[in-house]
C-alpha cells in the first residue's frame, strides 16, 4: 500500500459518522458522492450541520488539509472537561487581540483549545458581567464544545451544555472556597501578630 493510499484509508469517513469541521464544529457525514467539476470527477464528503441548517461538500482528498477529523475520543473529552477546572488564564493585552486569539482557538478544531476559551470567558455569580463580545465568544465556544461532548457521550445538546457549565460552576466554587480559606488564614495570622 502506498503512503497516499494509507492516508486516504485513515480519512475514509462513512455516512452517519459524526465529524468535526474546524470552522463549523460537529457535523454528520450523510453521503459520499461524485460530482463533475469542469470535466473532472471529484469525490466529496457531504457533511450536514443540522442545527445550522447547512450542508457542506468537502473533496475527500482535501479533508486533511481543511482539518476535518473524527469526533474526539472519550479520553479527549475527559481532558477537555479537566481543562475547564483549571485557573482562567487571561492575558493583559488589548481585548481586540485576545478576541482574535479566542476566535482562532474556537475555529482550530482542537477541543482542548475550545475548552480553554470556555474556561477563560466563564463568569460565575460573583464576577463582573461580560461585555457583549465576550458573551458572544463564550457562547460560541460553549456551543462548539457542548456539541462535541454531546456527540461523544450521546447527550442532547442542552444536557451537554449543563454538563460543561456544571463542571465550570463546581470548579469556580472550589477556587472561591480556596480563596476564602486563604483569606481567613491570613486574617488569623495577622490577628496573632497584632496580639503578640
Amino acid at each position: 500500500m502506498t503512503k497516499k493510499q494509507s492516508t486516504r484509508k485513515k480519512l475514509d469517513f462513512k455516512p452517519k459518522q459524526f465529524i468535526v469541521y474546524p470552522a463549523h464544529g460537529v457535523g454528520q457525514v450523510v453521503a459520499v458522492e461524485e460530482q463533475d467539476v469542469a470535466g473532472v470527477s471529484i469525490e466529496l464528503f457531504v457533511v450536514e450541520f443540522e442545527k445550522d441548517k447547512m450542508t457542506l461538500r468537502v473533496p475527500t482528498h482535501k479533508a486533511t488539509a481543511v482539518g476535518m477529523r473524527p469526533i474526539s475520543s472519550p479520553e479527549t473529552i475527559k481532558n477537555a472537561l479537566e481543562t475547564l477546572k483549571g485557573r482562567a488564564r487571561i492575558k493583559r493585552t488589548m481585548w481586540s487581540r485576545r478576541a482574535q486569539e479566542y476566535e482562532s482557538k474556537i475555529n482550530s478544531g482542537n477541543l482542548i483549545f475550545v475548552a480553554e476559551v470556555v474556561r477563560d470567558l466563564f463568569r460565575s455569580g460573583g464576577q463582573p458581567e461580560q461585555s457583549y463580545s465576550e458573551r458572544q465568544l463564550y457562547e460560541a465556544a460553549l456551543e462548539r464544545m457542548a456539541r462535541e461532548v454531546g456527540a461523544v457521550e450521546k447527550l442532547k445538546e442542552e444536557d451537554a451544555i449543563a454538563c460543561v457549565e456544571g463542571t465550570l460552576v463546581k470548579a469556580a466554587a472550589v477556587v472561591a472556597a480556596a480563596a476564602e480559606a486563604a483569606a481567613a488564614a491570613e486574617a488569623e495570622a495577622e490577628e496573632e501578630t497584632n496580639a503578640a
